[in-house]
């Protein structure tokens, strides 16, 4: 590998971990969920502590992207101007296996000059043969090359950490009440221990009928939030004072 090679491939690293996150899609039994942070940093400065990083592109797929800010609200946005223009030419909903490829497709496009984006896609396709909704999950790198199980996917700064949590924690046919418990209790665990990454986190679980939304809080979350009641007690004292 020549040096400039070897300089690209730092440089893409240290991209990577400009802003942290931490992002986990598990499969259930007819349900898949997503797990992300709230933090956006610039390195160890914390910027902003509600950044959303997993998107819905339709009824029964959903994608989350870790990576530099900037690249995720723009392939975000192209994504779904994509699903849109699909959507109205062929007159149906991508299904999520082939959002999946598309994802592949459109970021090997941009080989040369990569989106510094490491993107999970989440969803349920219905088998006809044996009348249910199969979980699809696939995890990719910055050209597109994707990784496709029936099992987790993580991403973000803390991904080394959330492998070992996910492969205690996960089990097969997990419903959506255990789903959320699981992926809960894996992001958590990883994110006390990766500094890049934390001030909350957002849960996304997927059914055939509806998609979930949960808010978890962290310790650094509860902190505040007792803290935030305490101004609030002592600025109504002084108001009863008055």
């Amino acid at each position: 590998v020549s040096t400039q090679s070897t300089w690209d491939i730092r440089k893409y690293k240290m991209s990577d971990q400009y802003n942290g996150a931490a992002l986990v899609g598990m499969c259930g039994k007819e349900c898949v969920a997503l797990a992300c942070d709230t933090r956006l940093g610039v390195q160890l400065r914390t910027i902003d502590t509600n950044f959303n990083k997993v998107f819905k592109v339709n009824d029964r797929t959903m994608i989350g992207l870790t990576g530099l800010a900037t690249d995720i609200q723009t392939v975000s946005a192209k994504l779904h101007k994509e699903e849109k223009v699909y959507r109205l030419e062929e007159g149906e909903t991508l299904t999520a296996s082939m959002f999946a490829n598309f994802v592949s497709h459109f970021l090997y496009k941009q080989r040369f000059a990569p989106y510094i984006v490491t993107p999970i896609v989440a969803g349920l396709d219905y088998d006809s043969i044996t009348k249910e909704w199969k979980p699809v999950m696939a995890g990719y790198d910055l050209i597109g090359c994707m990784d496709q199980n029936n099992t987790f996917a993580v991403g973000g700064t803390c991904s080394e950490l959330l492998y070992g949590a996910c492969e205690s924690f996960y089990k097969e046919g997990m419903g959506p009440d255990e789903i959320f418990e699981v992926i809960s209790q894996a992001l958590l665990t990883s994110m006390d221990r990766d500094i890049l990454s934390g001030w909350g986190a957002n849960v996304y679980i997927l059914t055939p009928t509806q998609l979930i939304t949960k808010k978890l809080l962290t310790r650094v979350d509860q902190q505040l939030f007792q803290y935030s009641n305490l101004l609030s007690v002592k600025k109504k004292k002084k108001k009863k004072k008055k």
